[in-house]
């Protein structure tokens, strides 16, 4: 049962005299938790309701038009009910590293295969019941985007510090057999789950496919505030291209015998390797672009396309910033470069930002704070105004990371500070447009 905290006036919901304040207790007579359930059971053309007011109950028949998506209802919270929440301790968890005053959000550990469907959140199924297993098999709920790190029962079972985490890689096989779409994820931790371990785990994930959709290959990201935490060390380079190779061999095999490379590793490792990163044809379908894997290639293209014809105003002449982390660094110099070319009177600034609030071995964009770009921008020639990455901010994109605006941002550093959308096209236009 959830209750109804919106009815949009005039809406199909409103004109059968749903209103606020009562409370929806099934559809179709099966009973409604969630909002999965919610928009499975409303896919319906007739949707029989039972609510409640003051105590009472009352169904209500709506026959829905072709066009009727939503009949007007809003809940408390997008998925009516609270966010499912972590029972791991993973020995590489990023949030367990944040450092201490940020808001209360940042070290909430989610774990819902709701957000994995609905926003391509990862889970680890290990808080799945069999009921949730069974229901996201009849919705066919489908892609699930899972954290699998490692197909060694007892070596899963230590990475996540949960006894049950070994068990619980039976669900690979169900969701498999039902045809739901995995797209897996390995946080790759130095000495742990690497070298054959690997190699066991690529193994063993591939005998999954067709449902195996992809599997990124990440390095765990280690931040400066690890006190007390699992000893984890980063990979070197010359480390960092022996999985790479590693992963694109297997990828090899894959590609010849099922037409798709499957294993992916992050953009991350390829720039601390030294090593160009692949084109476009190599990535697919950019699965796993959310993930860090292939985004600087997606990127760069985009951008290129973007500078074959740019919409230029006659008479253009301008001087702006742009900042950006260690890793993104190179490509977006080069990208600003082959910019200043194709658009005369166009001049950029790319400014490096060194991350001292998560520490320097962070060195993704998304991850920079207003603190760390103001200390890098400070006493620069900034020129009109200064561009930073839109997933540098929380998802309503009004706050960084440590708490401060792009208002406070703007003011401190004298010029407007505004946020760019992640791709190569809105970098460009973002160069170009007021």
């Amino acid at each position: 049962m959830v209750k109804i905290t919106q009815v949009e006036e005039g809406s199909t919901a409103y004109r059968h005299g749903l209103r606020t304040g009562d409370v929806l207790v099934s559809v179709n007579r099966r009973e409604i938790d969630d909002v999965l359930d919610y928009r499975f059971r409303m896919t319906s053309k007739l949707v029989l309701l039972k609510t409640t007011r003051n105590g009472h109950a009352r169904y209500t028949l709506i026959v829905k038009d072709e066009e009727d998506t939503e009949i007007g209802l809003g809940f408390e919270t997008p998925l009516m009910d609270e966010k499912h929440s972590c029972r791991n301790k993973c020995i590489f968890c990023f949030i367990d590293q944040n450092p201490g005053g940020m808001r209360e959000s940042c070290y909430f550990k989610d774990d819902d295969s709701r957000l994995s469907f609905l926003h391509g959140n990862y889970i680890t199924m290990t808080n799945l019941s069999e009921h949730e297993i069974d229901r996201i098999i009849e919705m066919h709920i489908s892609p699930m985007n899972i954290s699998v790190h490692t197909t060694n029962p007892e070596l899963r079972c230590k990475m996540m510090n949960n006894r049950f985490a070994g068990d619980t890689l039976k669900y690979l096989r169900r969701f498999a057999d039902a045809g739901i779409k995995i797209c897996a994820q390995v946080v790759l931790c130095r000495g742990i789950n690497d070298g054959p371990e690997l190699d066991r785990t690529m193994n063993d994930l591939v005998s999954y496919y067709p449902a195996l959709d992809s599997v990124s290959i990440v390095p765990a990201g280690l931040t400066a505030h690890r006190e007390g935490l699992y000893p984890l060390t980063l990979y070197s380079p010359e480390e960092c291209a022996a999985v790479i190779k590693q992963v694109t061999d297997f990828g090899d095999m894959c590609l010849r015998g099922y037409g798709s490379r499957i294993f992916y590793v992050a953009d991350e490792m390829y720039v601390k390797a030294g090593l160009p990163l692949p084109d476009e044809d190599f990535y697919g379908e950019f699965s796993q672009l959310e993930d860090g894997v292939g985004m600087l290639t997606s990127f760069r293209s985009e951008a290129m396309r973007a500078l074959e014809d740019p919409d230029v105003p006659e008479g253009f002449k301008r001087k702006l910033s742009v900042v950006t982390g260690f890793a993104a660094y190179g490509m977006i110099s080069d990208v600003c470069r082959e910019a200043e070319k194709k658009i005369p009177g166009l001049e950029v600034n790319v400014i490096r930002v060194q991350n001292r609030f998560f520490g320097d071995t962070v060195t993704v964009a998304g991850l920079l704070t207003a603190g760390d770009i103001i200390e890098a921008c400070r006493g620069l020639d900034l020129g009109e105004k200064l561009l930073f990455p839109r997933n540098a901010l929380r998802a309503d994109g009004d706050l960084f990371l440590d708490g401060k605006s792009p208002e406070e941002l703007s003011k401190a550093l004298g010029v407007p500070a505004v946020f760019n959308e992640n791709d190569g096209y809105s970098f460009i236009d973002g160069l170009i447009l007021d």
